[in-house]
């Protein structure tokens, strides 16, 4: 997302990506109330997906796009839907029952529950066999297309592969919403291009993997140090 975006400080939490997956789990509970986690994760998918399109939809429309600006749109969305999610839990009393989807633990993460995750698999190969063209796109709309580059396509093929690994995340263990923001940035000062607002999708996709695992495991070792003491 901080590549398509040109904008390190866009993440599936501050897009709203991760506010309308919630909307879409609550949608799943209500209407489809006998649901298998799979459905559910179809339902949250759809509305991730819509979400985060109509935030870059949002962005195409503004002329001012500063690098805190456009954060801070994706905040304002990604609040308003939290309103409308909030309200809607509240008239159904399911707002224990949402805030347990959304509590970002691995408590749930059993057997016939965490293969979802393996759907994350195959959209990071893609993520790798598109990571030129990702660069390119990272360049702008008029550089990619003076290059012969499918914009709007690569674009969709971006946030397809967002919204359905932010849907399965959400949908397994929940949400961890510092993790999108700050592993990339601290991937791009090891790296040192911090300043640059492109980088290289293939040699950062590994580092970024590699730390996320680590920094999510030495949070759960402390967490669980205090706990014990």
């Amino acid at each position: 997302m901080q590549q398509l975006t040109q904008n390190k400080f866009v993440s599936p939490t501050t897009a709203g990506t991760l506010d309308w997956a919630r909307l879409g789990i609550l949608v799943a509970i209500i209407v489809f109330a006998g649901a298998s986690t799979m459905e559910r994760l179809f339902v949250a998918f759809l509305f991730a997906l819509g979400g985060t399109f109509l935030f870059m939809r949002i962005l195409e429309r503004i002329r001012y796009k500063n690098v805190i600006f456009v954060p801070l749109v994706g905040l304002m969305l990604g609040s308003v839907v939290n309103a409308v999610t909030t309200f809607f839990a509240y008239q159904y009393d399911l707002i224990q029952s949402l805030n347990s989807w959304m509590q970002g633990s691995f408590s749930l993460v059993l057997r016939g529950n965490f293969e979802i995750l393996y759907i994350g698999i195959p959209l990071v190969i893609i993520a790798f066999i598109f990571a030129n063209r990702f660069t390119v796109a990272g360049m702008g709309r008029d550089f990619s297309q003076s290059l012969g580059l499918n914009y709007k396509q690569i674009m969709n093929i971006g946030l397809l592969i967002v919204a359905v690994i932010t849907a399965a995340v959400v949908v397994t263990i929940g949400s961890i919403p510092f993790l999108g923001l700050i592993i990339p940035n601290i991937v791009s000062i090891m790296r040192g291009d911090i300043y640059e607002t492109v980088c290289h999708i293939r040699h950062c996709l590994g580092r970024s993997s590699y730390l996320y695992a680590t920094f999510l495991a030495v949070c759960s070792s402390i967490l669980m140090r205090f706990r014990s003491v």
